[in-house]
């Protein structure tokens, strides 16, 4: 049978996810040394699987993670920006503080987190859920049907918001329940498989970070 798998990478931890700040759509800083260690840890892990290609958001610490990541699989493996899978846009949130944005904007950050349903970004000037699924599913399809085998294994780097979601969404989560297993982390590997062109995903591995050589902080994970 035919399968083409996708390793969704969230991207290397930066010193705005070590400071609790969100980076977004907008917002971006550095890789922080150690980042780049376990990016290589990453690596190992996928050790013996030969990649097709890469595709990462455009943001810095997106493709930084991923040049990185083709780097340390030791493959010839090319990199090609996808705009659609930048980060959420959380408009006024982004630079803020974790605990900033729980004292100016308590409901929002609540739904955004907790219920995504009632997330409504109007006052924050933000991106919803519906937004985000309508801008990076038609890049996953695109990405999808890249594949003329229907065997490759491709990697898309990209944030732990938008991942998050946009993967549920792919399984067919109702936007309600899109925060149900959690978050992503930092480095992690998230693994899904369609044998019919992308018409429907299976969850292969949700959020594998077994490889990580530390114990994992609550920074580390979105």
């Amino acid at each position: 049978m035919k399968m083409t798998k996708l390793f969704f990478v969230r991207h290397g931890k930066t010193q705005w996810n070590l400071e609790g700040r969100y980076q977004g759509a907008h917002g971006d800083s550095p890789l922080l040394p150690e980042s780049y260690a376990e990016i290589g840890q990453l690596a190992k892990y996928l050790d013996g699987t030969k990649f097709a290609h890469i595709y990462t958001s455009p943001l810095p610490r997106a493709v930084d993670t991923a040049e990185t990541l083709a780097k340390d699989l030791k493959q010839d493996v090319p990199v090609t920006i996808a705009k659609g899978l930048r980060e959420f846009d959380l408009g006024a949130m982004e630079g803020m503080r974790f605990t900033d944005v729980e004292a100016k904007y308590p409901e929002e950050l609540h739904a955004f987190r907790h219920a995504p349903a009632d997330y409504h970004p109007e006052k924050i000037h933000g991106e919803t859920f519906q937004q985000l699924i309508d801008r990076m599913t038609p890049t996953i399809e695109k990405i999808v049907h890249t594949d003329q085998t229907g065997t490759e294994n491709l990697i898309l780097v990209s944030h732990g918001a938008a991942l998050a979601a946009e993967i549920q969404h792919l399984l067919g989560t109702p936007i309600k329940d899109l925060r149900k297993d959690g978050g992503l982390t930092n480095s992690s590997v998230t693994v899904l498989e369609t044998n019919d062109d992308g018409k429907t995903f299976q969850l292969i591995r949700w959020n594998e970070t077994s490889y990580l050589h530390r114990k994992l902080m609550p920074s580390d994970t979105i």
